[in-house]
């Protein structure tokens, strides 16, 4: 018998994707499969629309909001699946994603291995989504990942890792008290426990960029802001567990340096806290630069001025094509009709 995948979908205020990701994990061609979809305490309409697809394959709870990160420990308390597949509510699986992948497992063999896959980035049309390779998609050891994703300021999408449930159960949950980059703190873990990375270039994922309600949006939230630096210094030190190289504290010098204009300066504590972790590791961090375009509000009205603007620009420049885009996404919904 084929061995069982545990497709586990958190939700909150998803109501006008969620069907679309539902539906992306019943189009699996992987025969055995199990859908369950946590709803956490959703105010929109998230809950009945899922529970229209609850079906012998698909289960729909709901809870008190609780965030993401404990959704998600409750949807694995219910898996019985041999493989878990992590997909945020409003994201999509291509129909052989997780069948190309299972195929790579069963040749493996090695139940400490960790799949990936390419991944594309859309708004509102699929069809539509951007799939440009990195550094990550390759095969890798587990150091060599993590580096390869600091040095280069990369980023691997949630949906992309099939993972065992032996090194799911390894890796130890989800940390309730991240609010933003939960799933870069858990999959750093993940990785850290395999034996190794194997990326499966056939099988894809659709990533949804939604807006700035979506989790892993930070803003000015102090709250969140908190929690992120909670999870950088997490994971540098899982970094440095594995080793203390001079290749290892350049990569987290540059996750720091990258990471630093979000608490600068209105939070000019972390900043601190952020510069004596730089010394421990044997650097210094300079100021943050913003773009050439926002030197003259610098030289005028000041660097806090400077990146309110840079903000402000980029949440409106954001609205703006996911404005467009929804309407060319109806548009073409209506001729197709």
């Amino acid at each position: 018998m084929k061995p069982l995948v545990s497709i586990l979908i958190p939700a909150y205020n998803a109501g006008p994707w969620i069907a679309d990701t539902i539906k992306s994990a019943l189009a699996q061609t992987w025969p055995r499969k199990e859908i369950i979809v946590v709803d956490d305490g959703s105010t929109d309409n998230t809950l009945s629309v899922a529970r229209q697809f609850s079906s012998e394959g698909v289960t729909v709870v709901t809870q008190e909001n609780q965030g993401a990160a404990a959704a998600r420990n409750h949807a694995f308390s219910l898996a019985q699946g041999d493989y878990i597949q992590w997909l945020d509510a409003d994201d999509l699986l291509s129909p052989d994603k997780i069948a190309r992948q299972m195929e790579a497992a069963e040749k493996c063999g090695d139940k400490r291995a960790l799949f990936s896959s390419g991944w594309g980035y859309f708004i509102f049309r699929p069809r539509k989504a951007k799939f440009v390779p990195t550094l990550l998609w390759e095969n890798l050891t587990p150091l060599e990942w993590l580096l390869r994703k600091w040095e280069n300021n990369l980023h691997m999408q949630t949906a992309t890792w099939l993972v065992s449930r032996e090194l799911t159960e390894a890796a130890g949950p989800w940390d309730a008290r991240l609010l933003g980059d939960d799933d870069g703190e858990y999959f750093f873990r993940v990785i850290k426990t395999s034996n190794g990375i194997r990326f499966v270039p056939d099988a894809k994922v659709f990533y949804r960029i939604s807006g700035f309600s979506r989790l892993s949006y930070i803003g000015r939230s102090d709250e969140k802001m908190d929690a992120q630096f909670l999870g950088m210094k997490m994971q540098i030190g899982y970094l440095r567990s594995m080793a203390d190289d001079g290749r290892v504290r350049a990569a987290c010098m540059t996750y720091l340096q990258a990471w630093l204009m979000l608490f600068y300066p209105g939070r000019m504590d972390i900043v601190e806290q952020a510069q004596k972790l730089a010394v421990d590791l044997g650097g210094q961090l300079p100021p943050p630069k913003l773009s050439w375009k926002y030197d003259w509000i610098q030289r005028t009205l000041g660097w806090a001025a400077a990146r309110k603007a840079q903000i402000n620009y980029n949440e409106w420049k954001a609205s703006t094509l996911r404005s467009w885009d929804k309407v060319m996404f109806y548009l073409e919904k209506r001729a197709d009709n």
